[in-house]
């Protein structure tokens, strides 16, 4: 099986929309976060989640194996909005250290992975299985890596190490602060000092029987 092998990947597991309005009088209608001032859109936000749904669709030699694969990932749409979030986190965090991903790093990463994978298709099937990447946004998820991997070589953390990992983790914590980070309720709220998405109890939602199926996140 292939597998990643980044900072993030080594640190830890990086695991009908309403409207912000709708939840506590949000100033912020529309939105399904508000990092750093600058909105993630709900619109932007199920983009994304049906550019997988697409590929996974694509992929699937079936209907049945399709549900299958829909309940495998039922919580896609709040994951998403996880890495869209965290990816902004690390991006102030690396400008925090003086570090940045150029086009060149990303090339030199998706040439060495596709090799490692056995050819771009490949590589493109581990993502979207492994990690809900869409094929088309494979670029943008590797740059994440390569700001993974110089913010930690920045701050000298081995993320093979428990120190290496709270030092990393540390520098997103701060860049989280520096973002005053509003999530829409529905989708949770987000833990500043381990700088993720935290699902909240919404006593009015009716639990529905039945165990939750696992997801593998990204």
């Amino acid at each position: 099986m292939y597998r990643r092998r980044t900072a993030i990947a080594l640190s830890a597991a990086l695991a009908a929309v309403p409207l912000l309005s709708a939840c506590g009088g949000s100033p912020h209608p529309g939105a399904a976060a508000v990092v750093g001032g600058e909105r993630i859109t709900v619109t932007q936000l199920e983009s994304r989640v049906n550019e997988v749904r697409a590929a996974q669709r694509a992929a699937a030699p079936d209907d049945a194996q399709y549900q299958q694969i829909l309940g495998r990932t039922g919580t896609l749409t709040r994951d998403t909005l996880h890495s869209l979030v965290l990816d902004r986190v690390l991006d102030r965090a690396a400008r925090n250290a003086g570090v940045h991903a150029s086009a060149q790093d990303v090339e030199r990463m998706r040439t060495s992975l596709e090799q490692q994978a056995g050819g771009a298709k490949a590589l493109q099937s581990a993502w979207l299985q492994q990690y809900g990447v869409a094929p088309e946004r494979i670029d943008d998820s590797l740059r994440t890596e390569v700001e993974a991997q110089k913010l930690a070589a920045a701050l000298g953390a081995d993320m093979s190490t428990t120190d290496g990992k709270a030092s990393f983790w540390k520098a997103m914590s701060k860049a989280s602060k520096e973002l005053r980070i509003e999530l829409n309720p529905r989708y949770g709220t987000w833990d500043v000092e381990k700088s993720t998405r935290v699902d909240v109890k919404m006593p009015w939602v009716k639990q529905v029987s039945g165990a939750a199926t696992p997801l593998q996140t990204a």
